[in-house]
């Protein structure tokens, strides 16, 4: 038996991948991140499926349902929110896993900043104004940032930010990015997208703030950043452009 991290996408039932469903409907035992995930996706299970919410479990105690269940010869699933690769803990339930030989793959899911930029019908890599995104996320009770990974090295960039965990602390990042992006630069709260509780908020670095505390947010929400989220900034790629040379053969 394999231990399966199945990334559950942003909450909607229907934004999981073919083969999260099909693993989902297999499994004997689902441990899930229940603070974050719409029990909607859990619909996918059977019936008889053993579910543990792990928001109330340590890393330890939830390494030992995974190793537990897979001794027992049961089909599990780690079901984590959005995608795996980003703010998992995959690396350190794996290592774990590695340690006790029990043997593990990963399936990707839809990440919360791609379900935020679809409600909001936005690209954030448009031409000529941003080509690039930092995902990235604030510290405040959780493990510290590394040194070099300051918000304002990345905000000296200039890219579309993503940023993860950081509702509570909207203030005090709008008010870091100004000197980089100006007052003026639009920004877009997105929290729970795609799940019934979804709340969209628009705005720039200068009243974001307001709108975000009006509305009491405090967790599973992603802040977008950058001059991507104007509607009335669109540049064009070269990729498509009508005098593009497109006789050459593809290398």
């Amino acid at each position: 038996m394999t231990i399966h991290f199945v990334g559950g996408g942003p909450g909607a039932a229907d934004l999981i991948t073919l083969r999260a469903a099909e693993l989902l409907r297999g499994a004997d035992v689902v441990v899930y991140a229940g603070t974050y995930l719409d029990q909607d996706v859990l619909a996918h299970c059977r019936a008889d499926v053993r579910l543990v919410d792990t928001q109330d479990l340590s890393l330890d105690q939830i390494t030992a349902e995974l190793v537990t269940a897979h001794l027992a010869g049961r089909e599990v699933v780690r079901l984590c929110s959005g995608d795996p690769s980003l703010y998992s803990a995959v690396a350190e339930q794996t290592f774990r896993l590695d340690a006790a030989g029990v043997p593990w793959d990963v399936t990707p899911g839809v990440p919360a900043y791609a379900a935020a930029a679809a409600v909001l019908g936005r690209e954030l890599t448009v031409p000529l104004l941003s080509q690039s995104v930092v995902l990235t996320r604030a510290q405040a009770r959780s493990t510290v940032m590394p040194e070099a990974e300051s918000l304002a090295a990345f905000a000296a960039t200039g890219a579309t930010l993503a940023l993860h965990l950081a509702i509570t602390r909207t203030r005090e990042l709008a008010d870091s990015l100004v000197a980089d992006y100006g007052s003026d630069c639009p920004v877009a709260v997105v929290y729970r997208a795609s799940q019934p509780e979804q709340v969209v908020l628009r705005g720039t670095l200068a009243t974001i703030a307001d709108q975000v505390e009006e509305a009491g947010l405090t967790q599973a929400a992603v802040i977008l950043v950058g001059r991507v989220l104007d509607p009335e900034k669109v540049g064009e790629s070269y990729l498509y452009a009508a005098d593009r040379d497109r006789s050459a053969k593809r290398r």
